[in-house]
């Protein structure tokens, strides 16, 4: 790992650790659970193992919540295959603006994904805000996958520039306290995300406005379920010590190869709460299932991959390497089944299936 990742990762640990960190701007805005909370709550729950989770007909977030979309046979059939490879949880965006579209269809719709996903014994994450891909968003008709490309049609939520207007906050403090009260008590549910990838875009600092409102937000809603704000970028000083203070369960993604990646392990356990990987699994960077998955078993972290399906995503294609003439890639960048239910490699589906039952 280059010295200055562990740098930013050590100076991360003494922001959080020293009671010099408790300024205004990145203190708790309430109270986290106690460490003994968070590790009894962990302890609770088998090893867990999961994807981040859209359905292979959707291209955004959008087209999987809108009424119109929705497509809860799809959602089915593919959580049978996350169920027939031991999975137990899944990462899964919602959107605001298919929540403000239609409050009342939209929590409807996150209650029946919920009883699918409980009929396949799988406890999902919700995450709420993203700071990834496209500004804009509009309801209705989302577009087509541009050939080849990453994730093309993924939305950020609220976007640029709504997340930075102070203006917009009030409705957004709505979605997330309505939704929040109406599954406060909801077993079904793992656990809050509340942004993913804050500071992403290009935006760093400028996002961390609306992360604490949503915090503050979330904390008045009274969840049983714990709260978290993945760790995603090491030289994010302020947002990644704001994101660590304000988090019951320690969540962070990583995309390096196994000894990078055991090095970012070691540092975290200095929080002493649990450990869960929520990005991981990009084959060309050599962060793959056969060296990865039984290093975060091997240190009791969970484990979440991107990617489940190949679909209209097209996130079998690296994030920099587009291939305009949407040929197959040499290897597949994320996923794990196509479109059809086939793994994409047998191999790995056997050592996931291998690995959860043990």
């Amino acid at each position: 790992m280059k010295t200055k990742v562990l740098s930013s990762l050590f100076l991360l640990l003494l922001s959080v650790l020293s009671v010099q960190s408790q300024t205004q701007t990145i203190a708790p805005v309430a109270p986290v659970w106690p460490i003994e909370k968070a590790n009894a709550w962990y302890a609770n729950h088998k090893w867990l193992t999961g994807a981040d989770y859209i359905p292979a007909n959707a291209i955004n977030q959008l087209e999987m919540w809108q009424a119109e979309t929705f497509d809860p046979a799809t959602i089915d059939k593919e959580l049978g295959w996350a169920e027939g490879i031991g999975f137990n949880t899944m990462r899964v965006f919602l959107h605001s603006v298919a929540y403000k579209h239609d409050p009342e269809g939209f929590k409807k719709r996150v209650d029946q994904f919920l009883g699918i996903a409980a009929k396949h014994k799988i406890e999902p994450m919700f995450v709420f805000f993203d700071d990834c891909w496209n500004k804009e968003s509009k309801p209705g008709k989302q577009p087509e996958p541009k050939t080849g490309i990453h994730n093309s049609g993924w939305l950020q939520d609220p976007g640029q520039p709504a997340s930075s207007d102070p203006r917009n906050f009030p409705e957004l403090e709505r979605y997330v306290k309505d939704v929040m009260k109406h599954f406060a008590h909801d077993k079904r549910i793992l656990l809050w995300d509340l942004y993913n990838e804050p500071g992403n875009s290009g935006k760093k600092d400028s996002s961390l406005p609306l992360l604490r409102k949503v915090v503050e937000w979330a904390r008045s809603t009274g969840v049983d379920q714990p709260i978290s704000i993945g760790l995603w970028d090491w030289s994010f000083e302020k947002l990644n010590a704001f994101q660590a203070l304000n988090s019951d369960i320690i969540t962070y993604h990583n995309y390096d190869e196994p000894d990078k990646h055991l090095r970012v392990i070691q540092l975290l356990k200095a929080f002493g709460r649990p450990l869960i990987c929520t990005e991981y699994m990009a084959r060309i960077r050599n962060s793959r299932f056969s060296n990865i998955l039984p290093l975060l078993k091997k240190e009791n972290v969970g484990a979440i991959n991107w990617g489940f399906v190949a679909g209209k995503t097209n996130t079998i294609y690296a994030w920099d390497t587009p291939l305009k003439d949407g040929s197959q890639p040499i290897e597949w960048f994320h996923d794990i089944f196509h479109s059809d239910g086939k793994a994409y490699r047998q191999d790995e589906v056997d050592l996931i299936r291998k690995m959860n039952k043990q």
